[in-house]
């Protein structure tokens, strides 16, 4: 690829890198993203929505205009990171860039930031023809999305429409995956109240809720429940002197799956066990959900995803549609209505201190987010 700048692209990643971001706290990162878009002369709205959970930090959106005729696309990538990540050194050994092991990387998502600034910059640099370029670049994503989850999106588009076409650059592992399913998330409190006594005078009068929350656990289907269906108990509660039979536990956890039937009807499953053993005991329960993020599906019959295979394979990758079982800020553009895909930027054991990136692989992403943006 003509005037392709790798190790400017190198230099972009590490300069995000060595902007302190944790969830809440991404402004430096974001002035960094805005003073860089505005040097290209991209339009800009800032969403700040942040106020809402106590962060520092907009959703960045940005505009390239474009010279030819179309919907354009956007991109997508997320400026938080996981902690430990304070005072990051960097190592860099041939293909890998990481840390010296004491701190996260921040590859995710630094890493898409990256290839999401570079490419706009090389198109625009190179005079290359192109429709119009959209990015928009969320805080608080790895704390359940929160950038995403909150934009206020009636104030978005009296500034701006991005196109629907969205590229979220936050996908795990090698380029050579284009992700186009993703499956929606609820998490569940099942909450058990049975009869407090004394433990050591008159147990025999006391209902025990941690007996009969674990009876209805051991009777719950939890793990791998099919193909495209999961679900996870993560935290049990109850607190109480030994001398006292416990009249109140809790236990907390989710259910995914690629249908909004599925999890349905795992949670009504959850509610009949657990209302059949409250009633052998004499307790009472109550199950409370809160759905976390819709699901994210191809919404134009894969023309999009296999649109971006192709490219990939344009600059010499094998890439492959995947079905992934994660959540991510595509989930909530999709709900909104957006067609997204997630691609991957070679980003490898992201949420370690152990992570590193495969900037080879970051490069082969960036060329195809080029290469797709070409109209020349």
């Amino acid at each position: 690829m003509e005037n392709f700048n790798r190790e400017e692209l190198k230099t972009i990643f590490k300069d995000i890198l060595s902007i302190y971001s944790p969830t809440r706290n991404e402004k430096n990162v974001a002035n960094y993203i805005l003073n860089f878009l505005e040097k290209l002369g991209a339009e800009i709205y800032l969403d700040n929505s942040y106020e809402i959970y106590g962060g520092n930090s907009p959703t960045v959106f940005a505009k390239i205009k474009g010279n030819v005729e179309g919907e354009g696309v956007t991109f997508s990538a997320h400026m938080d990171v996981v902690e430990p990540n304070e005072n990051l050194k960097i190592v860099e050994e041939g293909n890998i860039i990481k840390t010296d092991g004491t701190t996260t990387l921040g590859g995710d998502d630094k890493a898409g930031i990256a290839a999401i600034l570079y490419s706009i910059k090389y198109i625009v640099e190179n005079k290359k023809n192109h429709q119009d370029i959209f990015a928009v670049f969320t805080p608080g994503e790895e704390k359940g999305m929160l950038g995403a989850r909150n934009i206020n999106w009636q104030e978005v588009y009296k500034n701006m429409t991005p196109a629907k076409n969205t590229i979220v650059v936050d996908n795990a592992g090698k380029a050579e995956y284009v992700a186009y399913k993703a499956p929606t998330c609820t998490n569940f409190r099942i909450n058990i109240t049975g009869k407090k006594a004394h433990a050591g005078l008159a147990p025999e009068e006391g209902i025990n809720a941690i007996k009969v929350l674990s009876e209805i656990i051991a009777k719950m289907n939890i793990g791998r429940i099919n193909e495209l269906t999961t679900s996870n108990i993560s935290q049990i509660f109850s607190d109480f002197p030994t001398n006292v039979v416990p009249d109140k536990a809790t236990a907390y956890g989710e259910v995914r799956a690629h249908s909004d039937e599925n999890v349905e009807n795992m949670l009504n499953e959850y509610k009949k066990i657990a209302e059949e053993v409250s009633k052998e005991y004499k307790a009472t329960f109550e199950i409370e959900c809160e759905k976390q993020y819709p699901r994210l599906d191809t919404m134009d019959d894969f023309k999009f995803a296999k649109e971006f295979v192709e490219i990939y394979k344009k600059v010499g990758v094998d890439a492959k549609l995947q079905v992934i079982g994660g959540g991510s800020d595509a989930n909530f553009f999709a709900g909104e209505g957006f067609n997204s895909i997630i691609i991957g930027v070679g980003m490898q054991k992201v949420h370690t201190t152990e992570e590193y990136l495969e900037v080879e692989e970051m490069i082969k992403t960036t060329k195809a987010i080029i290469e797709y943006l070409d109209l020349n």
